[in-house]
């Protein structure tokens, strides 16, 4: 573990100082390096899981295809999206409109006497061992993205934002992050609010978000992959979730046309099983949203259409 830390404490310190630094001083804003520096960490992160996406996944994807994918360009609009977000840029947006919120809210809170958790230091010995505190805050979260998962789903609102993600019909390890950007920011808003509520590290909120990316990256794979009666129960597959991602399934109660659905885990299916949401039937059915095919609903082809159209959708006008 300190080995993997210094490794990447030393990359990112060598990719700041040799391209972030310079850019920032050539575009005056030497005031900001200290959240240059966190930047890079970000980028780092995204470069690593790009070259993972382009060296494992993708010939996991041309070994043992689900389908054939015929539609080559809305994939390429996938890859826009996942670049968007491993690369920074949708932080970098949080960074400057939320964060300096963030700030001042808990600011205020610890001012006023009100002290965030640190939940890792209530059970004697964690908060002094990385690892374990590292898994108590993995399974916080990802408990959290359960129910998170579970309302885009279940609130009428919130589904015609997220009903962006599963419109892709043609799903591959690019569809992970083909969500609205207003979907990400009300997401984003929660994890990191009950983030900063509980103790979670800086360190530890990236290695989490990195982490879930590429698991998720991978469930979002068009691989025919599953992982064994036991392996399923113990974390999400590509099957586990494409299934979730099923026309009429995954998103849709019992088959009738209401919302609710299947396979809201995003790393365990834990909480899939505790909470009677889980569905482990071995199959790889095709994906995308009902009124697709019935009502021949228009969810976009490019990225700008499918923000645009997700406005409407939450208006009533589309």
């Amino acid at each position: 573990m300190e080995f993997l830390t210094n490794a990447f404490s030393n990359a990112q310190q060598g990719l700041f100082e040799s391209l972030i630094q310079p850019a920032m001083f050539a575009l005056g804003m030497g005031n900001l390096l200290a959240d240059g520096y966190d930047a890079t960490g970000w980028l780092l992160v995204g470069l690593i899981q790009l070259l993972i996406l382009a060296a494992v996944i993708g010939p996991l994807q041309r070994w043992r295809p689900v389908e054939l994918v015929t539609d080559h360009a809305t994939v390429r609009v996938d890859m826009v999206y996942t670049l968007i977000h491993r690369l920074g840029l949708f932080r970098l947006v949080l960074f400057f409109s939320l964060t300096p919120l963030f700030d001042e809210l808990f600011g205020t809170l610890r001012v006023a006497g009100f002290s965030t958790l640190q939940l890792d230091a209530m059970w004697p010995g964690v908060s002094d061992r990385p690892l374990v505190s590292l898994v108590l805050y993995l399974l916080v979260i990802d408990f959290l993205d359960y129910w998170i998962h579970r309302g885009q789903h279940q609130f009428g609102w919130w589904w015609k934002l997220h009903s962006l993600h599963h419109a892709q019909r043609q799903m591959t390890m690019w569809s992970d992050n083909r969500n609205h950007l207003l979907d990400d920011v009300l997401r984003d808003v929660i994890v990191i609010v009950v983030a900063q509520l509980i103790g979670i590290a800086p360190s530890q909120f990236v290695a989490i978000v990195a982490f879930t990316q590429l698991s998720e990256s991978f469930q979002h794979a068009n691989v025919r992959i599953w992982f064994g009666r036991i392996g399923e129960r113990l974390w999400i597959s590509p099957r586990f979730h494409r299934l979730h991602h099923s026309i009429g399934i995954g998103h849709e109660s019992g088959g009738r046309h209401t919302l609710g659905g299947r396979n809201f885990g995003v790393l365990l299916p834990w909480w899939d099983m505790m909470f009677g949401t889980a569905n482990f039937d071995l199959r790889f059915d095709p994906t995308g949203v009902r009124d697709q095919v019935e009502q021949g609903r228009d969810y976009g082809r490019g990225f700008w259409a499918q923000q645009w159209l997700g406005l409407k959708r939450l208006a009533g006008r589309a």
